[in-house]
Formats: C-alpha cells, sequence, structure tokens
C-alpha cells in the first residue's frame, strides 16, 4: 500500500526538491532522513535513465531496513515512452530552477536600521486610567519596544525558523516561500498547515516537531505528519503581488498547486483564521484530493432548514452570542484593511512601534485572558514570540501586502461559491476564538466527523494552547488513517 505521504510516480520538481533538502547544510537531518531521501532521489533518477528504450515497463519492489526499524515499502509501475525521453531529460535539467532551499538571513543592516527607529519612537498619550480599551496599552507597548530594542535577539529566532527546512518556488510567476519538515515514517499524512493574519509561520513553531516526530517528544509514532506550512503570498518571506486580485480563493487555488508541485496526490489541511477561509476554498475546489480539513475556525452562515438553524443549546447560544457581542467592537481593523489598505500601510511599513501597536493588539483581544487591566498578555506568549512574529512583517515589509487580503476578499467574488463541504471535518472551538458558530450548523455546511469544545485558548491556538492544538489535530486524523 502506498504511502499517502509519496506519490505514486515522482515528479522530477520532487526528486531535486529532495536533492536540495539532502544537501541543505542550515539544517540538521537525522541519518534515517538522509537515508530515505537518498534512495528516494535514486528512484527518481532511475525512472528518467530508463527512457532509452520505447514503453518500458517497469515494476519492482524494494524494502528498506534503517537503524531504527523503520521499514520503507515502495511498489511503483512506471511507463515510459521514448518520445518523452526529451521532456523527461528537460524536467530533470529545470527542476533546480523550480525547488529552491530557502534560509532566513536578515542583513545586520535591517537589524541595526530596526533598533534604530525604536530609539527614536515619538509614543502617543494616554488617558488616565485606561487601560486596552482604547487600543494597545501605552504601559505595555513601552515595555515591548524597550525588550525589542535592548534584549531581543533576532539572530536567536532566526535559528530556531531555520531548525526547520524551507524552501522557495514559483507558483503562477509568484514565489512562495514554505516550510517542508518530512517525517522519517513512510506512512505519515501530509498536513498543509495555513496560517492567517496577523499571523506567521513563527505561530507553528511548538508544534511542526510533534507532529512529523511525534514519537521524540513522547507521543505515538502512528500520528506523524509531513508538515507543508507556506508564508501566504503577500505575507512573511513569501513574494508580494503585484495586481489586484489576490483574494482567499486564488491563494487556494495556488497552495492546491505548490501541494501538486511537490507530488502529493493526496493531503490533509488544518489552519485558523484565513488559513481556515482558504482550506475552505481548496476543499470547495478539490474535494478528492482531501484526506480531512480541521479547522480552529469553524466557519458557517445559518442553515436554510429552520429546523437545524435553531438546534442550539443554552450553553452554546450563550458562548456564541457572547463572542458575537465582544467582537463588535473589535472590526474596525477590518474596515481599514477593506477598504483602505494602503493608506494604513505608510505609517505601519515606516515605524516598527505602530506596526507591533497594531499587531499586538489583535493578539491581546483575540486571546484567552481578562480584556481589562488585569489581563496579562505575558502569561499567554512570551515577548520573543510576539516579536518574532511582528519582526518577520518588519523586515519582509508585508504588513501593507498582508493586509490587503481583506480588501481582495471584499471586493473580488470567488469564481465558484462555496458549497457543502463534502470533505472528513473535524472542529476544535477554543472559547476566545473570534468567530463560533453553533455545531448544528457546521454540520449542515460539512461533512462534521470531530467536534472539540476546548475550556480554554483562543485564536492563535497553536501557538497559545499548542498541546491541546496538537492533541486534537492528532485524535481526528487518527479516524482517517
Amino acid at each position: 500500500m502506498n504511502s499517502p505521504g509519496l506519490p505514486q510516480t515522482p515528479p522530477a520538481d520532487l526528486a531535486q526538491h529532495l536533492i536540495l533538502a539532502n544537501n541543505d547544510r542550515s539544517t540538521k537531518k537525522s541519518p534515517i532522513q538522509q537515508y530515505r531521501n537518498v534512495m528516494w532521489v535514486l528512484f527518481c533518477i532511475l525512472q528518467a535513465q530508463l527512457s532509452f528504450a520505447n514503453d518500458i515497463q517497469l515494476a519492482f519492489t524494494y524494502e528498506l531496513q534503517v537503524p531504527d526499524k523503520v521499514e520503507l515499502n515502495l511498489t511503483n509501475q512506471v511507463t515510459i515512452d521514448m518520445n518523452e525521453k526529451s521532456d523527461d531529460h528537460h524536467k530533470l535539467a529545470s527542476a533546480r530552477e523550480a525547488v529552491h532551499t530557502f534560509t532566513i538571513d536578515i542583513s545586520d543592516e535591517a537589524i541595526a536600521d530596526l533598533r534604530q527607529r525604536l530609539a527614536n519612537t515619538r509614543l502617543p498619550d494616554q488617558l488616565d486610567g485606561s487601560s486596552w480599551e482604547y487600543g494597545t496599552q501605552l504601559s505595555y507597548l513601552q515595555e515591548l519596544i524597550d525588550y525589542w530594542q535592548n534584549d531581543f535577539d533576532w539572530r536567536q529566532q532566526e535559528t530556531l525558523l531555520n531548525q526547520f527546512d524551507q524552501f522557495t518556488t514559483d507558483i503562477d510567476d509568484l514565489s512562495v516561500h514554505f516550510i517542508h519538515q518530512r517525517s522519517t515514517n513512510a506512512d505519515a499524512i501530509p498536513l498543509l498547515l495555513v496560517h492567517g493574519w496577523p499571523g506567521s509561520i513563527s505561530e507553528f513553531y511548538k508544534v511542526i516537531g510533534p507532529l512529523t516526530e511525534p514519537a521524540e517528544y513522547g507521543g505515538n509514532r502512528g500520528d506523524s505528519f509531513h508538515i507543508i506550512a507556506p508564508s501566504l503570498p503577500g505575507f512573511g518571506f513569501s513574494g508580494i503581488p503585484t495586481n489586484p486580485g489576490m483574494n482567499p480563493e486564488k491563494i487556494a487555488l495556488m497552495l492546491a498547486a505548490l501541494m501538486e508541485k511537490l507530488g502529493y496526490e493526496r493531503y490533509a489541511l488544518a489552519g485558523g483564521d484565513w488559513g481556515a477561509i482558504i482550506n475552505r476554498h481548496i476543499a470547495n475546489h478539490y474535494p478528492e484530493r482531501l484526506i480531512g480539513l480541521h479547522s480552529n475556525m469553524m466557519l458557517a452562515g445559518p442553515p436554510s432548514d429552520s429546523a437545524l438553524r435553531d438546534q442550539v443549546s443554552e450553553e452554546e447560544s450563550t458562548l456564541v452570542d457572547a463572542r458575537r457581542s465582544y467582537m463588535l467592537n473589535e472590526v474596525g481593523y477590518q474596515q481599514i484593511q477593506g477598504t483602505k489598505p494602503q493608506t494604513l500601510g505608510y505609517g505601519l511599513a515606516d515605524s516598527p512601534a505602530g506596526l507591533a501597536a497594531w499587531i499586538v493588539e489583535k493578539f491581546h483581544g483575540w486571546s484567552d485572558l481578562p480584556q481589562g487591566p488585569e489581563g496579562d498578555l505575558d502569561n499567554n506568549f512570551s515577548k520573543d514570540e510576539l516579536l518574532t512574529n511582528i519582526s518577520i512583517y518588519w523586515f519582509t515589509n508585508t504588513i501593507t501586502s498582508s493586509a490587503r487580503i481583506y480588501y481582495e476578499n471584499r471586493n473580488v467574488p470567488a469564481s465558484k461559491p462555496v458549497e457543502y463541504i463534502d470533505v472528513p471535518t473535524g472542529a476544535a472551538i477554543f472559547p476566545a476564538e473570534i468567530y463560533i458558530v453553533p455545531r448544528s450548523w457546521a454540520e449542515s455546511a460539512y461533512d462534521l466527523r470531530h467536534w472539540t469544545v476546548m475550556d480554554q485558548g483562543g485564536h492563535f491556538a497553536a501557538l497559545e494552547q499548542p498541546q491541546l492544538y496538537l492533541e486534537d489535530v492528532r485524535a481526528f486524523y487518527r479516524l482517517l488513517r
């Protein structure tokens, strides 16, 4: 039986991708990973070399023993026609242009410029007796800026992120950056893990290791995933679109193309915020490609069936109404970014203090903590975690381009309206999530197989409550392995 993590016929792009992964000196890989990558590359090369004969039929099976008793069983049938020889060789020759290794490496000059700008910050006043109700609290921002300027070690965080295998490739003429961390388990499920705004790949740094190698973190090896975690177009280390129209549906199609390019015929999805929206579009377009869909921000409108629409418990109704009421005062940013993101960008792209204030307010407002003066954001996230995410926006100058997703979502209609999602779906409902729907509504919109109501946690679940998030993703996909 073929592993879902390995395409039945590995494309040249994947062969070169694995060659690059094995040769990348910036990250350490286990001998098992190197061994498996090399053998898979050898198969790809063998496939290409067999193109000297007409209609060669090759069927073979091989079993590899590696030190920890991991077994890799692959059965492949390859049909190669002499007429395809030049095309196969062209693919191998051009594969290096298709996928490039990537290492985060911000210049010393950029870091020095950031510190100088922080030193020159001019802060506004704040009303006596107020905390976060008018926006980011002055005293907290002063503390954060001081730490960013004097104590924050970007190089340390850079090293932390560079422990993961990273690559870039062009999709629709735009460079897409992604983490591609493969498990040593041949039967691992490929999982496309998608962030939102104002997040980044750094949201997932606590869960990538446990997802790919669960046994090393006290888990079950059978719960392994191959992780593909892209930076969305216009975010972080991906390219910035130069033309209008990059709405969530278009991003979804690009990420589906990325998974196809990497050779994954079937794969799983997970994500929240825009990641949840984008993943829903992928499921809407390509249900046959998907093993399942996990979301920590479920999206569904009221069912047309009045019985289903009203099938809401009192406890559930209280939670839904409380979040809806709270969010009435939390959507100002949506109006600005959905109408005039360019104007906003002039201030945030030029002032790291302004950027930090804009982003950290969302982490405070959308996390599970008291929203008055007694709420302490440091209890939910370290300053290093917050500033690593903010620094990615700063160093890549992508706050404006990332904010445009709100404008494009509002102004560019989807080419295929979202219908019933006929993909096995699991939901993790965190109490401080910004948008919560009743279970009956979700059941009318998805093939819902799994529903967990958490007792703590908020919008940035993988960062704020990594263990709860991990356990739920694993539990859901156990149903589908």
